[in-house]
């Protein structure tokens, strides 16, 4: 599997869909708390994974992947990312919507190895 997909559990799981158009103002913090986001989501209950990409023309989306709607809600209020959040808010994005779906079905083709 490429290493941009995340390995997840058989569905039912949660997706978290961050879609974004960044406004290219402070690329060094924005990459930095990013990471930061990531690797600390990895440590939280009931996280499954995340997949990300972003356009040169600073659109991107940010699927993470979630056991439950409570770790969802646990995830939105830690501190840090709160903080980063609202920091993201005021700084960084031109526009933002975020979608949370339930996933009943997934499939995909594996790669070749």
């Amino acid at each position: 599997m490429h290493a941009g997909f995340a390995r997840l559990p058989e569905p039912p799981y949660y997706a978290v869909i961050f879609s974004s158009l960044r406004n290219g103002d402070d690329e060094a913090g924005y990459a930095a708390a990013a990471d930061r986001m990531l690797e600390l989501a990895a440590t939280q209950p009931g996280y499954l994974g995340a997949e990300s990409t972003r356009g040169s023309d600073g659109f991107g989306i940010t699927v993470s992947y979630w056991a439950s709607e409570a770790a969802i809600a646990a995830w939105k209020h830690h501190a840090e990312h709160a903080a980063t959040r609202n920091h993201g808010r005021k700084f960084w994005y031109e526009h933002f919507e975020l979608r949370v779906a339930k996933v009943e079905r997934a499939y995909g083709k594996p790669t070749k190895g």
